[in-house]
């Protein structure tokens, strides 16, 4: 592998590495990875540019390279293993026999920005995972897991049978990609640059998907429509937390366009408040405990006249005067 962030990506992953190669013109421009070979005790060869560009097989390398073990490829078995560890619904990409190695390196680029458990391709007819391809993936493709497969379409067959579903991407799909519920397990199939799909894999795709277009050009790089792919599933993945502490839906949270919206949950109503209320005539009687009586009305009996024996001055006794109803005896 050539350039720069491939070979620090190769580091950082714990690559197996037989030698450094650089360029002493361009050595205290890499001291940095250098060092580090240094002190992963890896050799430091020097060596003119063109043999760098005769080994790569490009002329982008930055002068400097990295001599590695061969790569060790992965199974669907083990890429859907790792989508279970992770508590994630599997999520793949298909290469259906791409012919442009930097399509590729974008693509694998791609997937690993967005999340991708695993990248299935052929093993013939397509462009190689070479050292250019490695290069336009700035080293992404040392942090994800490929599978390649003698026949593509029955990959997918047994993937399918797996419960996950197959989207392609196709120019004249009904429906667009933004309609798609790419939220579960699926696996995204890009075609070859002029070809599109494969009809032997087009048989095998559940769901065929367009990226809707507002300008005059009528079609997308192949790495560019499948980066979009896989961009638009990554953000409806990121729609329903995978794992939240309770299951009250974050602030983030948003519908996908076409999904009713539930309404919000009525709160309960707080059972009404009791007062009771004192009862006057209790209050009333309680009151007149602490005052004195008041005095009684004149009755019809204190206004008759004088017993028999009283005197002719003996008057009537007066009656009290009336008392205003503001006041308290």
């Amino acid at each position: 592998m050539a350039g720069r962030r491939p070979v620090e990506e190769a580091f950082a992953a714990r690559r197996e590495a037989r030698r450094l190669l650089v360029v002493p013109e361009r050595r205290s421009a890499l001291d940095q990875l250098v060092l580090h070979a240094t002190t992963l005790r890896i050799p430091v060869v020097e060596v003119e540019g063109g043999t760098i560009t005769a080994v790569s097989g490009f002329d982008g390398h930055q002068g400097v390279a990295l001599v590695v073990a061969p790569r060790r490829w992965a199974t669907l078995d083990e890429v859907l293993a790792l989508a279970k560890s992770r508590h994630e619904p599997p999520f793949l990409l298909a290469l259906d026999h791409l012919e442009d190695p930097q399509n590729v390196g974008t693509l694998l680029r791609s997937a690993e920005a967005c999340g991708v458990h695993g990248v299935i391709f052929p093993t013939r007819g397509a462009a190689p995972i070479s050292p250019a391809a490695i290069k336009t993936s700035a080293g992404a493709i040392e942090h994800l897991l490929l599978v390649p497969l003698d026949d593509l379409a029955s990959g997918l067959v047994d993937l399918h049978a797996r419960g996950v579903r197959v989207i392609g991407a196709d120019g004249d799909a009904p429906m667009t990609v933004r309609e798609v519920d790419l939220r579960g397990p699926v696996v995204i199939v890009t075609g070859s640059e002029g070809r599109g799909l494969n009809a032997k894999v087009r048989k095998r795709v559940d769901l065929m998907a367009r990226i809707p277009m507002r300008g005059k050009v009528a079609s997308l790089n192949a790495s560019v429509a499948g980066s979009v792919f896989l961009f638009e599933a990554a953000a409806q993945r990121d729609l329903p937390e995978a794992v939240r502490p309770s299951d009250e839906p974050g602030p983030s949270e948003v519908p996908l366009p076409g999904t009713p919206v539930p309404e919000p949950p009525v709160a309960a109503t707080p059972p009404p408040t009791r007062v009771v209320l004192p009862d006057p005539s209790a209050a009333a009687s309680e009151a007149e405990l602490g005052r004195s009586p008041a005095p009684e009305s004149p009755t019809a009996s204190s206004m008759e006249p004088a017993s028999a024996g009283a005197g002719d001055d003996d008057l009537l006794p007066e009656a009290p005067p009336p008392t205003s109803p503001d006041k308290t005896s």
